[in-house]
C-alpha cells in the first residue's frame, strides 16, 4: 500500500483514486501522521459488510446437535478465612 502526504495527494487525487478502483489503496499522511486511506467504493462496502461474530453464529448451518453441550465446571466454594 502506497503512502502519500495530504499536499501531494492534493495535487494527484484523479490519479490516487485511478490506484485505488485498481486496487492499489493510497494511505493518506499529514505531518507524519497516517491519517485517512483512499480505497475503492468497491472495497470500501466489501469491508464495511463484514458480518459480526453473532450473526455468523446465527448462520451456522448445522443443527443444534452438531455442537456439544458444555461440561459445567465444578463452582469454587471460598473459604471465608483470607
Amino acid at each position: 500500500m502506497k503512502e502519500s502526504q495530504l499536499k501531494d495527494v492534493k495535487a494527484t487525487f484523479s490519479a490516487i483514486v485511478d490506484r485505488a478502483v485498481a486496487g492499489e489503496p493510497t494511505i493518506v499522511t499529514r505531518h507524519g501522521r497516517k491519517e485517512a486511506v483512499v480505497l475503492s467504493f468497491k472495497e470500501y462496502e466489501r469491508l464495511s459488510k463484514v458480518p459480526t461474530f453473532g450473526e455468523l453464529l446465527a448462520a451456522f448451518p448445522g443443527d443444534a446437535d452438531d455442537v456439544p453441550e458444555r461440561s459445567q465446571r465444578p463452582s469454587r466454594s471460598y473459604n471465608s478465612e483470607f
